[in-house]
C-alpha cells in the first residue's frame, strides 16, 4: 500500500487511525505493558501492509514473525515454529518441563506428548524471557490458515499477557477466520475513503482513465487497495480510456485472485512451473527451491518475469506479493502440473531432516494407490502424534487410507484416522472416516471400536440424545475383546445419559445399570474406576443403602488413585465422597486433582478441576477461593476453547444471596437446560435457584425449584443436596407433607453413610418437621455433628434455623445467641441473604445488627486474591507463575497492585491482612 507522509514520519495512505493504534502498542510495550490487536478485513485490504508498518516502526526491539499457510494448515506447530524459531537460542532458560515441551513439538528432542497448553505455559514463559531485554514484537499474518495448534496456543499467551513488553500482532481474513482470537482486541480494517482510493488508483494506472470506468473501479473495490491496484489489470487500455466492455460485477477478492491468475499464465512455462513450486512450499527456503527446480530441470533464472512482474520475490526468503499469489498460482495449475512439482519438491526434501514434510509432497504428488506412500504416512502420523498434533496425524493417515489397496488396512487406517480427528476436534471428518472404516471392516473388535468412536464423537460434541444408546451398544460389543475399555465405555454411557437427560429415555440409565451388573468380575485387584462403577450401578438399581458400601470403598480408593488415572478420570472420584457425603475426602481429592493437573501442565483438563475444587471450596465457605478458582477456570476454557458448564459459579452466586446478580443467570441456566432435555445441568440449576430463594426468603419459590432438582433421576448428586433445601423451604411454606416426604427420602441416604455431615443434615432436616423439645434436641445434634466437619455455611445455616426456632418458643435470650453466631458467620463468610435473614430475626428479638454494605466488601478481585494466598504462602513469582499460568512479571504486577489495595510494602505484610482460613487448601 503507497504512503504518505503524517506529522513528520512516512505512514499508510489512509490508515492515520490504524497506524496510530499499532505505534501505541509500541509505546507501551516500551513503558512495560503487553498489547494485543486482531485485524481483521476482507483479502486485500492492506492488514499484511500494516503489519509491515509495525513491523518497520519496532526498530531496533526483537521482531518475530510468522504467516499461516492453507498447505500447512494440518502440521501441529508449524506456525508457532516459525515464531519461535529467531527465539530459540533462550529456550534452554526455560524450567525443565517447559524446555521439554517446546522441545518435543518442534521435533528438536524425543520425548512424551506434552499437554498442548503446556507448550501454551512454555510459549509464554519464552516471549517473556526475550521481552526482559528489549520488548518483543509477534507478528502473525494470515491467522486463518494456522495449524490447529499454533493458533490454540497463541491464543492462550494472548489472553494471559499484561506486564510482559510483548506486542501480539494477528491479521484475519474476513469470512475464513471469524471464529478465530474471538474476544481479543479487534481493529476492523475496511477500504479506503473514496479520495484516498481515487488518488491511490490514479497512481497505479499509465495513460489515460476514463473518469466514468475510474469511478466503476472505485466503487466496485470499495475502497479496497489491493483491488484498486490489481483490477485495473484485467482490463485493456481501450476499456481504461473509455470503452464499453465494462466487466460484471464480482465478488471482489474473485477478482483480485483471478487478476493473479490471467498474471500467472501470461509468465512463460518454466516460470509458471518455478512460481507453482513456490506456492506448493510454504517454507519459504530458496536453498530447497533451488534443489526442486534443478529436479524439474529448469533454471533458477526462470524466474526472472515473476520477479518482474511483482508477482514473487527471491532473496534470504521466497515471498510472494501476497497471499493471494500463491493460491492462485497453486489453484490455476493443471493437476499433473502439481504432481510433477510435488515430486520434486519431495525429491529435493532432505528424508533424514524433515520425513514428514517428504513424504506430504510425495502423496500429493501420487494420484492411485501405493502402500509404499501409504506406510510411510502411516509413519509420519506416528510422529505427529508423539509432538502431540492429532490434526496433523488424522491428515497423514487419512491420505494413507487412501492410498491402500488392501481391504483391511484400509479399513485400520481409516480408523486409525477418525480416532485422530475425534481426538483433534474435527468431529465430522471422524464420523465421515468411521463411514470409511465401517464399509471394509472385517472383524467384531474393529466394528465395536467404530462404535465407540461415534458414541465419543456424539458424547465430546454434545450432540443427540442418542449418545448414551450408542456408547452402550459400543460398551457390550467390547466385552468379550477388552474389558476393562468396555467398563470404562460403560462410565462414560452412564456419564452421557445424565447429561442428555430425558434426551436420552428414561429407561437408558437402568438398562446401562444392569448391563453393569451383568459384567463378569475383573481380574486382579480392581481399580477405582471398576468400584465407583459397581456403586453407580448398584444406585440407580437398588437404592443408596445397597450402593453406600461399594461407593464408600471407591471415595477410599480415589484418595490415593495414581497420578495418570486421576487425569485421565478424575472427572468422577470427587463424586464417589460426594455420594457418601464425605466432603473433606471430597476437598481432599479436588484438591489433589489440581495439583497434579497443574504438575503435568494438563491445561486442556484444568478448567474441569478447578471448577469441581471450586465447589469443594464453596461447601467450606471459601468463597474467595472459590471465585478466583472459577476465574482462572473460565479464562483457561476460553484459551483452550473447551466448554465448561457455569453450575460451579451459578452455585457460589446462589449461596453468595445476591439476587441483582444471581436470578438472571440462574433462570437462563435453567431456561437452558429444560431445552436441552433436563439432565444434570438442570439438577445444578434447580438447586442453585432453591438455595438463593430460602436465603431471601421465599419459600414456595424455594420449594417449587428444589422440588425439580430432588425428583431428577439423572442426577444423584445435586438430588441428595436439593432435599435439605426441600425440607426447609417446604416446612417454612406450610407443607408439612413435603416436607416429611422429604425427610424420609434424605434419610435413606443418610443413614447409610453415618458419618457427622450426613447425621448432621439429617438432625436439621428432621428438627424442621419436629414440635418441642425433640425439636431443640435435633438443632443442637446437628450443630454438634455439624461443628465436626469443615462445612461452615451449612454450620452456619443451622445456627439461624435454630435461632429461628428458639425465638417462636419464646426464648429471646437463648435465640439471640444462636442468631447473632449465625449473623455473625454468615456475614464473614459472604452468604448475604442468609446473613440478612438473621439480621431481621434478631431485631424482632430486640437487638441490633451492623447491616452489611458494599463499602465493607474486599476490595481485591478474585485473581488478585489467589495470587495474595500463594505469595503469602512463601511461593515465588516464577512459582506462582507456573502454577497460575502467568508470567512472573505479570505476577509482580498483580502483587503490587494488592499491595497498594491493602496499604502493605511487601509480602511479609499479607500474613497479617490475609490470614489463612480454617480448612483453606495449600496448592501443590
Amino acid at each position: 500500500m503507497p504512503t504518505e507522509e503524517v506529522g513528520g514520519h512516512i505512514s499508510l495512505r489512509g490508515r492515520r487511525d490504524e497506524c496510530a493504534l499499532l505505534d501505541q502498542l509500541l509505546v507501551d510495550a516500551l513503558a512495560g505493558r503487553s498489547g494485543v490487536v486482531v485485524l481483521r478485513g476482507d483479502a486485500g485490504v492492506g492488514k499484511s501492509a500494516l503489519l509491515g508498518h509495525l513491523r518497520d516502526r519496532a526498530g531496533g526491539e526483537h521482531v518475530a514473525t510468522a504467516r499461516g499457510v492453507e498447505s500447512e494448515v494440518e502440521l501441529a506447530y508449524s506456525g508457532l515454529q516459525q515464531l519461535c524459531a529467531p527465539l530459540l537460542h533462550r529456550l534452554e532458560g526455560l524450567p525443565a518441563p517447559q524446555r521439554d515441551a517446546l522441545a518435543t513439538v518442534f521435533g528438536l528432542t524425543a520425548g512424551s506428548v506434552p499437554d498442548r497448553f503446556l507448550v501454551g505455559l512454555a510459549t509464554l514463559s519464552l516471549f517473556a524471557d526475550v521481552a526482559e531485554q528489549r520488548p518483543l514484537i509477534c507478528v502473525v499474518d494470515d491467522a486463518h490458515w494456522l495449524d490447529k495448534a499454533s493458533g490454540q496456543i497463541l491464543e492462550f499467551v494472548a489472553r494471559r499477557l499484561l506486564a510482559e513488553r510483548v506486542v501480539l500482532a494477528f491479521a484475519v481474513r474476513t469470512g475464513l477466520g471469524d471464529d478465530l482470537l474471538v474476544g481479543l482486541p479487534a481493529l476492523d480494517v475496511s477500504g479506503l475513503g473514496e479520495s484516498d482510493a481515487r488518488a491511490l488508483l490514479l497512481e497505479n494506472v499509465r495513460g489515460p482513465l476514463d473518469a466514468r470506468i475510474c469511478d466503476q473501479i472505485i466503487a466496485e473495490s470499495r475502497g479496497n487497495p489491493l483491488a484498486l491496484i490489481e483490477l485495473p489489470r484485467t482490463w485493456n487500455a481501450g476499456d481504461l480510456a473509455g470503452g464499453f466492455a465494462v466487466p460484471r460485477s464480482r465478488p471482489v477478492a474473485n477478482k483480485i485472485e483471478r487478476s493473479f491468475v490471467e498474471r500467472v499464465e501470461q509468465l512463460p512455462f518454466d516460470c509458471r512451473l518455478l512460481v507453482l513450486a513456490a506456492a506448493a512450499e510454504p517454507l519459504g527456503d530458496p536453498v530447497l527451491l533451488h534443489r526442486a527446480v534443478a529436479n524439474l530441470g529448469i533454471d533458477l533464472a526462470a524466474a526472472d518475469p515473476a520477479i518482474d512482474s511483482g508477482l514473487l520475490n527471491i532473496g534470504s526468503r521466497v515471498e510472494f506479493a501476497h497471499p493471494l499469489v500463491r493460491s492462485a498460482a497453486y489453484g490455476a495449475a493443471t493437476a499433473a502440473d502439481r504432481c510433477r512439482v510435488h515430486a520434486a519438491l519431495a525429491e529435493a526434501t532432505d528424508v533424514a531432516t524433515d520425513p514428514d514434510r517428504r513424504a506430504w509432497h510425495r502423496a500429493q504428488a501420487t494420484l492411485g494407490p501405493d502402500e509404499d506412500v501409504a506406510d510411510e504416512l502411516e509413519q509420519s502420523a506416528g510422529r505427529a502424534q508423539l509432538r502431540g498434533g492429532a490434526a496433523a496425524a488424522a491428515a497423514f493417515l487419512q491420505r494413507a487410507a487412501a492410498l491402500t489397496i488392501d481391504p483391511l488396512r484400509k479399513s485400520g487406517r481409516a480408523l486409525a484416522a477418525a480416532e485422530a480427528s475425534l481426538e483433534a476436534g474435527a468431529f465430522d471428518a471422524a464420523l465421515a472416516l468411521t463411514t470409511t472404516a465401517e464399509a471394509l471392516a472385517g472383524d467384531e473388535l474393529r466394528g465395536a471400536r467404530i462404535d465407540l468412536l461415534r458414541g465419543q464423537v456424539a458424547f465430546a460434541s454434545g450432540s443427540g440424545g442418542d449418545r448414551a444408546a450408542l456408547l452402550l451398544r459400543a460398551a457390550r460389543r467390547l466385552e468379550p475383546f477388552d474389558l476393562p475399555l468396555a467398563r470404562q465405555t460403560y462410565l462414560t454411557a452412564w456419564r452421557a445419559a445424565g447429561m442428555a437427560g430425558r434426551l436420552a429415555g428414561e429407561d437408558i440409565l437402568l438398562e446401562i445399570c444392569e448391563a453393569i451388573k451383568a459384567l463378569p468380575p475383573t481380574v486382579g485387584p480392581p481399580r477405582p474406576l471398576d468400584v465407583l462403577l459397581d456403586g453407580l450401578a448398584l444406585l440407580t438399581t437398588e437404592g443408596r443403602a445397597a450402593a453406600a458400601p461399594t461407593l464408600q470403598r471407591a471415595a477410599h480408593a480415589f484418595v490415593d488413585m495414581e497420578p495418570e488415572d486421576v487425569l485421565r478420570w478424575g472427572w468422577v472420584a470427587a463424586g464417589a465422597s460426594d455420594l457418601v457425603w464425605d466432603l473433606d475426602g471430597m476437598h481432599a481429592i479436588c484438591t489433589r486433582q489440581v495439583q497434579l493437573a497443574r504438575s503435568a501442565g494438563a491445561i486442556g483438563l484444568l478448567p474441569m478441576y478447578l471448577a469441581q475444587e471450586a465447589i469443594a471450596r464453596t461447601w467450606v465457605g471459601d468463597f474467595a477461593g472459590a471465585a478466583a478458582l472459577v476465574t482462572e477456570a473460565d479464562g483457561v476454557a476460553a484459551a483452550t476453547g473447551s466448554r465448561l458448564a457455569e453450575g460451579t459459579a451459578l452455585r457460589l452466586k446462589a449461596l453468595q444471596g445476591v439476587e441483582a446478580e444471581a436470578a438472571e443467570p440462574i433462570a437462563r441456566a435453567i431456561e437452558a437446560a429444560d431445552a436441552d432435555g433436563g439432565g444434570n445441568v438442570a439438577a445444578w440449576a434447580y438447586w442453585a435457584a432453591a438455595v438463593l430463594y430460602n436465603g431471601l426468603g421465599r419459600y414456595a419459590e424455594a420449594a417449587a425449584a428444589a422440588r425439580s432438582a430432588a425428583d431428577n433421576p439423572f442426577d444423584p448428586w445435586n438430588s441428595m443436596w436439593a432435599l435439605p433445601e426441600l425440607v426447609e423451604a417446604a416446612a417454612r411454606a406450610g407443607d408439612d407433607e413435603l416436607a416429611l416426604h422429604a425427610v424420609d427420602r434424605l434419610i435413606e441416604m443418610t443413614q447409610p453413610c453415618d458419618n457427622d455431615a450426613a447425621r448432621g443434615f439429617e438432625a436439621r432436616s428432621r428438627a424442621l418437621v419436629s414440635r418441642g423439645e425433640a425439636a431443640g434436641a435435633l438443632y443442637r445434634e446437628a450443630i454438634d455433628r455439624l461443628m465436626r466437619t469443615g462445612l461452615r455455611p451449612d454450620l452456619a445455616r443451622t445456627h439461624l434455623l435454630y435461632g429461628e426456632w428458639l425465638r417462636r418458643e419464646g426464648q429471646r435470650v437463648s435465640a439471640r445467641e444462636q442468631l447473632r453466631t449465625a449473623y455473625e458467620m454468615l456475614d464473614a463468610i459472604g452468604m448475604h441473604a442468609f446473613a440478612e435473614r438473621a439480621r431481621r430475626e434478631l431485631l424482632a428479638t430486640g437487638e441490633k445488627a451492623r447491616k452489611r454494605t458494599d463499602d465493607t466488601r474486599d476490595e481485591l478481585t478474585a485473581q488478585e486474591v489467589q495470587i495474595a494466598r500463594l505469595a503469602r504462602d512463601g511461593y515465588s513469582n516464577p512459582e506462582i507463575g507456573a502454577l497460575l499460568f502467568l508470567s512472573p512479571r505479570t505476577v509482580e504486577w498483580h502483587l503490587r497492585k494488592v499491595f497498594v489495595k491493602l496499604q502493605i510494602s511487601s509480602r511479609g505484610g499479607l500474613r497479617t491482612a490475609m490470614p489463612r482460613q480454617e480448612r483453606e487448601p495449600t496448592p501443590a
